[in-house]
């Protein structure tokens, strides 16, 4: 079997490629456009009406994200989510993902929020070591969370 291929994260010119998508110069399905964001179907999706919403601005990681665009990224993944529902697609629950960084699937460096619409069935599943943790562990974790605030 070949292998899977991935979206390019950069154009041939060398852009960051939901840059050129934001600003149109790279196509995509757009189902949203506002000044500040867009949302897209997604080239490779979980299941069908798989979105993806991204801000025009380029932001390598979520550090680098004004915490005020970031909850305005949720609010246009909410309401998609809504529309999502209201569609015909197959769509009995939603999840909302982000992946910051290499080690958690970012693929392109350009934050964006996944809006993935489920249904039984639909194969797709988080695989994880879900065992439940100690008392003492879930402290020690606050502690050092807490900490960094």
């Amino acid at each position: 079997m070949g292998e899977l291929k991935r979206m390019p994260a950069t154009t041939d010119s060398g852009k960051c490629i939901f840059c050129a998508i934001a600003t149109r110069a790279a196509p995509a399905a757009f189902v949203h456009e506002d000044d500040d964001f867009v949302a897209i179907v997604d080239l490779r999706p979980v299941t069908t009406g798989h979105l993806l919403v991204l801000p025009r601005a380029h932001h390598a990681d979520l550090a680098s994200l004004p915490a005020e665009t970031g909850g305005r990224l949720f609010t246009v993944a909410h309401t998609l989510a809504a529309a999502l529902r209201r569609t015909d697609l197959p769509c009995e629950g939603i999840n909302l993902f982000l992946a910051d960084g290499k080690a958690a699937g970012q693929e392109i460096p350009h934050v964006h929020l996944h809006v993935i619409p489920r249904h039984a069935g639909d194969g797709f599943v988080m695989d994880a070591d879900w065992r439940v943790r100690t008392r003492e562990e879930l402290t020690e974790v606050a502690a050092k969370v807490k900490a960094a605030l």
